[in-house]
């Protein structure tokens, strides 16, 4: 499905439902604790962004860009809040009320990430500067040192996921609708909406200046809703 606007094209992708196996194994290298694995099952197939919002949507939607890095309108737009992005949201919701548009929940957003996969990466059990924009002075394990481009690319700049969704992995980090959880549940759980509170947002999927393990699938964050920097953008979520 596209959205277009003012000659600007979001593509959107359908993403069935399905069962996976949310966070990640004990066994898998550079883990953290709040990735406890547990079996959810979205029974909603979903619409997704294949690829964050470009400063050139953000521009024409909200008359400005908050973003650091400028010279490409296909750049993702940066430096927004969570609180920013609700607000976007809004004003594009009102230009097409039949969009319902949103951000994908942390289960969505991971589940459309693995595309099928259970490796620490989309692309299998480990990245290069080729597939994932991330800082290639610090490889995940087992990596070697590469290229560290100090900056943003280009959406759909770098191999997609099998899902076709482009550059979940690094870039920039993705606001999710969730509020941040430090414990995932240990049992099984159906359609997952994260807390009813909490001070922080989720982030998924890491950036162009962080370490390659923090672009692993299972790799979330979370941070208080209205901070800004040049490493967090979002992808939108069709109602």
């Amino acid at each position: 499905m596209d959205l277009d606007y003012q000659g600007i094209r979001q593509r959107f992708r359908w993403i069935i439902p399905g069962r996976f196996q949310m966070g990640s194994p004990e066994t898998e290298a550079e883990r953290y604790d709040d990735e406890t694995q547990h079996e959810v099952t979205l029974t909603n197939g979903f619409w997704l962004a294949d690829s964050a919002c470009t400063q050139a949507l953000w521009t024409a939607v909200m008359g400005n860009n908050p973003s650091s890095f400028r010279d490409d309108p296909n750049l993702p737009v940066e430096k927004v809040s969570w609180l920013d992005v609700q607000q976007f949201i809004t004003k594009l919701n009102t230009l097409f009320p039949d969009l319902h548009a949103n951000l994908p929940t942390e289960a969505q957003w991971e589940y459309a990430c693995r595309a099928g996969t259970q490796t620490p990466f989309s692309f299998g059990e480990n990245i290069t500067p080729e597939q994932v924009n991330y800082d290639g002075n610090s490889p995940y394990t087992g990596g070697e040192k590469s290229l560290f481009r100090e900056r943003t690319v280009p959406v759909k700049s770098l191999p997609p996921n099998p899902w076709g969704l482009f550059e979940m992995h690094g870039n920039v980090w993705e606001w999710c609708a969730d509020w941040y959880a430090e414990e995932y549940p240990k049992q099984a759980i159906t359609n997952p909406l994260g807390p009813d509170k909490g001070t922080s947002r989720v982030l998924r999927g890491g950036s162009w200046s962080f370490l390659g393990w923090f672009t692993r699938s299972a790799q979330r964050d979370g941070i208080e809703p209205g901070y800004r920097n040049d490493l967090i953008g979002f992808r939108l979520a069709p109602g």
